[in-house]
């Protein structure tokens, strides 16, 4: 059995581990996940983004809106309905994974998506870095140099480190404020770009080719696709009763008033600065477009809002971290996420020569790795909407024989056939910098569909197979409080 924690997660830092929330802490409202999603897509890389899809994609101003609009209810459209599952158990992703997979089976997925939180992690706090970096520039005039840079990247790791321990309601008003902020700046932003644009030249831009607009949802959606194992994580504080309907609402409206505006800034930039889709710092052409009394206080923001989704991200790594069996705290396993991105930032910083290229090529990797949990995930859950008992509290956290989710052999083999096929299927659909799969000719790889076909694959699979048989639950080992906490029927809209 894990060793779950008891404490209460309401203070200033949370020490809950993976262990499902019990009913009597499970105070949440539903609207307190809107500055979440909100804080989630505050990156400037939306800008650089939107730019490539003007520069690289050849897309017009309104095809832009199109992908934008597209890509944030596609993907996060994803993580609200499989975050209705985290007030169903009442525990982060991961955990609920083990009811998917099964208790060893669970390791696998949990692995790739722990790599690949690495990754984003380290995306983010290179931009992170670029932007003090730029700050620093323009007010001080101090220039980049290798020795700021490993102190620039330390000290934005070091505080997402310590931002991510902070309790769930800490990281509410924190997530809240930052959207003020910078909700506040980037309305200044477009008021300075209508103001200054010639939208003569904007509007007057040939519309690109239906492929680009498709391969740009995806590459777009890849960001989101990436918080969909991580959505229970901040749904399990909800009670039962909360509308399954409004976290998916709320969700999507958070993250697409984020994107949506961004990505369509970034293209309206593209047209007067079309070089800086290509620049090797993603950062800087905001003081080259913007005048400092603007461009600095909404570097500032944007610094806090990628502060904290990095610190969103490293919440949830560390619950991944536990249910492969990382016999650590949480802080203690976020650390080891606190390191990783240090070294990987440096890397990206002071060795490779295309940050766009690397960060195009990981989010085509990103989307396809996620997507096959996604499908699997997703047809369990459905499976489960009627049952009295949707989560099994206790055997969520018994990773023995007697586990309800030890299936055979503690692999149900359902899901790891349905998982392990599409992540092949779609890798062989996927093209990038770094190699291209046997089918990306096709129009699905050429269209840059890989991470839908991985979807639909893993869902297809998952439904045809036999449903998996769990084992029937041991209630005379259970502890009172365990089996008193697990999942009772809801009479609500899921």
């Amino acid at each position: 059995m894990d060793n779950p924690s008891t404490a209460d997660t309401d203070g200033a830092m949370e020490t809950r581990g993976i262990e499902p929330v019990p009913d009597h802490e499970r105070r949440g409202r539903v609207r307190e996940l809107f500055p979440t999603w909100v804080a989630a897509n505050i990156s400037v890389l939306l800008l650089t983004m939107g730019a490539a899809l003007v520069v690289f994609n050849q897309l017009n101003f309104w095809q832009v809106l199109i992908v934008a609009a597209c890509a944030a209810l596609a993907s996060f459209g994803m993580v609200g309905l499989l975050s209705v599952s985290g007030k169903w158990g009442g525990a982060p992703g991961a955990t609920l994974s083990r009811a998917t997979f099964g208790v060893r089976g669970n390791l696998f997925p949990g692995a790739i998506l722990w790599v690949a939180r690495f990754g984003w992690e380290t995306i983010n706090a290179v931009t992170g870095a670029y932007a003090v970096l730029t700050v620093l520039d323009l007010l001080l005039g101090v220039r980049s140099n290798t020795a700021l840079i490993v102190v620039t990247l330390f000290v934005f790791v070091a505080c997402t480190f310590l931002v991510s321990g902070l309790g769930r309601k800490a990281l509410n008003v924190c997530n809240t404020w930052s959207t003020y902020l910078f909700g506040v700046f980037s309305v200044l932003v477009l008021g300075y770009l209508v103001a200054t644009m010639d939208w003569s030249e904007v509007f007057a831009k040939p519309a690109g080719t239906t492929a680009m607009m498709v391969a740009g949802i995806g590459t777009i959606a890849a960001g989101g696709i990436s918080w969909v194992p991580t959505g229970p994580d901040f749904a399990r504080y909800l009670p039962h009763s909360a509308s399954g309907r409004k976290i998916v609402g709320v969700t999507v409206s958070g993250a697409g008033l984020v994107m949506v505006p961004m990505v369509l800034m970034g293209a309206v930039m593209a047209v007067a600065s079309p070089g800086l889709a290509e620049a090797a710092d993603p950062v800087s052409f905001l003081g080259d477009l913007l005048p400092t009394w603007l461009a600095v206080p909404y570097l500032l923001t944007a610094i806090v809002g990628m502060l904290l989704i990095n610190s969103l991200s490293m919440y949830s790594a560390g619950f991944t971290a536990q249910t492969m069996g990382v016999k650590l705290p949480r802080a203690t396993a976020v650390s080891i996420n606190a390191v990783i991105s240090l070294v990987g930032g440096l890397l990206l910083m002071l060795v490779a020569t295309s940050f766009l290229g690397s960060f195009i090529t990981f989010l085509i990797l990103l989307a396809v790795s996620f997507s096959a949990w996604i499908g699997v995930y997703a047809v369990d859950m459905f499976r489960r909407r009627s049952r009295a008992v949707r989560y099994d509290a206790a055997a969520l956290m018994d990773t023995g024989r007697s586990s309800r989710y030890w299936y055979v052999g503690g692999f149900c083999w359902q899901a790891m056939v349905s998982w392990v096929l599409a992540l092949l299927v779609g890798l062989a659909f996927t093209k990038c910098d770094w190699f291209a799969g046997p089918l990306s000719d096709t129009p699905v790889g050429r269209y840059g569909l890989a991470w839908a076909a991985t979807v639909v694959v893993s869902g297809v699979i998952m439904a045809v197979l036999p449903v998996p048989r769990e084992n029937a639950p041991a209630d005379a080992d259970r502890p009172a409080d365990a089996a008193a906490s697990a999942e009772r029927p809801e009479r609500v809209a899921v």
